[in-house]
């Protein structure tokens, strides 16, 4: 019993890996069973509202972080500079910080990111709504609002395997 076990053990263990590089999926970045995309309806820190739900039919890139958070103050660069790179797609980005004021957040990304124009959760119901695991948490939703993909913990999202990643989700895998 116990070798048949440990057997079924190594065979798992040797088809996990080969099922990650067939999906090409980029180190950290999960797939997750496609459930529904909770409610996010928010508004930016320029005052402009936003709804999840009025914007299918593309895939979206939806990232929790707060600029006390030690790890999501070193992806956010990395999302800037991603944005460009992928500005041929549809993808959408939708960065909501989690919890703080209009000024933290205004003053965080003018040193760090000055060109990312972020969602607003001001008192962090929308983020309680999403349940990520600890920040920054990356969600990616599908064209039917289903999410399909999450990454915890920071990433350098503007490396060519997670770009290339997000460009083979929008379609768009030139370049």
């Amino acid at each position: 019993m116990t070798q048949r076990l440990a057997g079924l053990l190594i065979i798992l263990l040797l088809q996990t890996p080969l099922a990650t590089a067939a999906d090409d999926i980029p180190l950290g970045v999960m797939r997750i069973n496609g459930l529904d995309a909770p409610g996010l309806k928010l508004d930016s820190i320029d005052g402009d509202p936003y709804d999840l739900s009025t914007t299918g039919g593309h895939w979206r890139f939806v990232h929790f972080w707060a600029s006390w958070c030690g790890p999501c103050r070193r992806e956010m660069p990395s999302i800037q500079r991603m944005m460009p790179l992928l500005e041929d797609t549809d993808l959408e980005f939708v960065i909501v910080n989690t919890a703080e004021t209009e000024d933290a957040v205004f003053e965080f990304l003018g040193i760090v990111a000055p060109e990312l124009v972020p969602l607003m959760d001001t008192d962090g119901t929308v983020t309680q709504v999403w349940m990520p695991r600890g920040l920054p948490s990356t969600f990616l939703v599908d064209p039917e609002g289903k999410v399909q993909y999450l990454a915890l913990g920071d990433r350098e999202w503007d490396k060519p395997a997670y770009v290339a990643f997000l460009r083979r989700l929008a379609g768009t895998d030139h370049k």
